[in-house]
């Protein structure tokens, strides 16, 4: 089984049209990462009722986007060596490890993520350690619905394989927005009952997260002993003290360049596009060179990144296109579509893809090859970590890039 799947990989380097085509085709999704944005506007005077009901948002999109990084990285590589089947019955040992691992991390993203939330709102945002175990309630509700994105996420990484697409270009540039859309939809939900609906509400909160933190502790108890279970897990943790540092250093980012949002509303419309799409090329990146390290077609150094500079070139190439798209469309939504006002904005946002793109592919590369040489598992690092990066990349390539322009 191996041997075709080689074939069908290596193919594809020599066809680089049909790579920009799947490229292209994953990265056309973030368009629909606006209707996240437009969700939580919607809902202004909810996030409103608590002081840290919109601090707490971040935090749940970086947890999804560990738990669907992790199961995105995983899966392309498993398809291609076979060690996971396309299917969700009767699948190999490797499959239930890896879903239960998303379960157990699920809870320890969700409560670490928390702590750190709460911290910072303790330092910066006047709240109390009174308010955490509303937090910590909140959170894990909200991710206990939202694993069903990674049914999402493993559907398409088996329907995409089957039709001899490759997964580790289609599974997590779709997913990162559909999760997104998903998870936002999620805490919306919950947020809606935990203060609208009384003690019921507030009832139904607690169980959901009960619930979740049962079922953990039920996996963790049972796969304890197993390494590969063990391995994911500690691996993962390790991303997730990164990646909680990140998250802060994102948005003291962010805090930076609202002047310039509420400046240049076409920005703003653009942004959670901007940063799919710069995470979306690193994952690419990142995840096809994990797969050819494990199947052997790509030696673990830096200098054999010239092997791989088809994929960078090509995934690049389709964030350029996007980069392109999001301007012509921010600029008519906003009624102040003009050519030079495309010229310039769209110059504007190229120069902030390159200064972002070119970094998010150094790094993704770069912890590809370090964590293969190294003996752990590329796929419990790369997409994590690049997916949490690429939002701090992209907000400082656009603080730059405007704040020259001005």
């Amino acid at each position: 089984m191996k041997l075709p799947n080689t074939l069908h990989y290596m193919s594809v380097e020599h066809f680089p049209p049909r790579f920009l085509k799947e490229a292209l085709i994953a990265f056309s999704f973030n368009i629909g990462g606006l209707l996240a944005g437009f969700t939580v506007a919607s809902q202004l005077d909810l996030f409103q009722l608590s002081s840290w009901a919109i601090a707490v948002y971040p935090v749940i999109l970086t947890a999804r986007g560990l738990t669907s990084g992790l199961v995105s990285g995983r899966l392309g590589t498993a398809l291609h060596v076979g060690t996971i089947l396309p299917k969700f019955i009767r699948n190999t040992k490797s499959f239930y490890i890896l879903f239960h691992s998303v379960i157990v991390l699920t809870v320890l993203t969700s409560t670490l993520l928390s702590l750190v939330s709460m911290a910072f709102g303790v330092l910066f945002w006047g709240l109390t350690f009174m308010e955490f175990a509303d937090i910590l309630i909140v959170a894990l509700a909200t991710m206990l619905l939202g694993l069903v994105n990674s049914f999402f996420t493993m559907g398409i990484a088996f329907v995409s394989f089957k039709k001899a697409l490759d997964p580790d270009v289609i599974v997590y540039p779709v997913m990162s927005t559909v999760a997104d859309i998903v998870i936002t939809l999620c805490y919306v939900s919950i947020l809606n009952l935990f203060f609208l609906y009384g003690a019921f509400g507030r009832l139904t909160v607690v169980v959901l997260a009960v619930v979740l933190v049962a079922f953990s502790v039920t996996l963790l108890s049972r796969r304890r002993n197993e390494a590969e279970f063990l391995r994911t897990i500690k691996e993962s943790l390790l991303t997730l003290l990164i990646v909680a540092f990140i998250v802060n250093t994102t948005g003291t980012i962010v805090k930076g360049i609202s002047g310039i949002f509420s400046n240049v509303r076409e920005l703003f419309v653009v942004y959670p596009a901007l940063i799919d799409t710069v995470g979306d090329v690193g994952s690419v990146v990142g995840s096809t060179a994990t797969t050819k390290l494990t199947m052997g077609l790509l030696g673990p150094s830096f200098q054999a990144i010239r092997k791989h500079s088809p994929r960078i070139f090509t995934a690049w190439t389709a964030s350029i296109v996007m980069f392109v798209i999001y301007s012509i469309l921010s600029l008519s939504i906003q009624g102040s579509f003009t050519f030079s006002m495309f010229l310039h904005f769209s110059a504007l946002l190229l120069l902030a893809n390159l200064i972002a793109v070119s970094s998010i592919i150094v790094i993704s590369y770069g912890v590809a090859i370090q964590t293969f040489r190294r003996g752990l598992d590329p796929d419990n690092f790369v997409i994590p970590l690049e997916s949490s990066l690429a939002d701090s990349i992209t907000s400082a390539a656009l603080l730059v890039v405007f704040f020259l322009a001005t």
